[in-house]
């Protein structure tokens, strides 16, 4: 398998023969950013809280690396989370690389925040992030896979 194709954060598995993508969830762009200002804000919090049970006198610091921390693992990984592209097709849910769920193996999917997890009856567990409408990404897959609401 090529370098490109390893790396990729869309679909690389082939589709069978009469098989037909019918909708593709794409990341959104100002849901990342909102998922991110939360985790900041959470970092922000347990950074001056840990420096103030440790009786550290500059507490506020803990904000300030907080906020760093998160700022700089959202810019590194935005160019590729926001490349990722799953694709629901009338047989399969094709993920990044090689990912690939046939509809009939889909036991649970449910909401994660702004993500939606898939997993199937064998264990295995996918995460579709950062979607702007997390419910209607789960009603389709659901429906897709014949799951009953909830």
């Amino acid at each position: 398998m090529s370098e490109g194709l390893i790396h990729s954060m869309t679909p690389t598995t082939a589709l069978a023969e009469g098989e037909q993508v019918l909708h593709s969830f794409h990341p959104d762009r100002a849901t990342y950013w909102r998922d991110h200002a939360w985790l900041a804000a959470g970092a922000m919090a347990l950074g001056m809280a840990v420096l103030w049970a440790v009786g550290n006198p500059h507490a506020w610091t803990g904000a300030v690396g907080g906020l760093a921390a998160i700022a700089v693992r959202a810019g590194y990984v935005a160019s590729d989370e926001l490349k990722a592209r799953w694709d629901l097709t009338d047989h399969r849910l094709l993920g990044p690389q090689t990912r690939a769920v046939r509809l009939a193996e889909i036991k649970t999917v449910r909401g994660l925040g702004s993500a939606v997890q898939v997993v199937t009856a064998a264990g295995d567990k996918h995460l579709i992030k950062y979607q702007a409408d997390r419910a209607g990404t789960e009603a389709r897959l659901r429906a897709a896979a014949g799951l009953k609401e909830g």
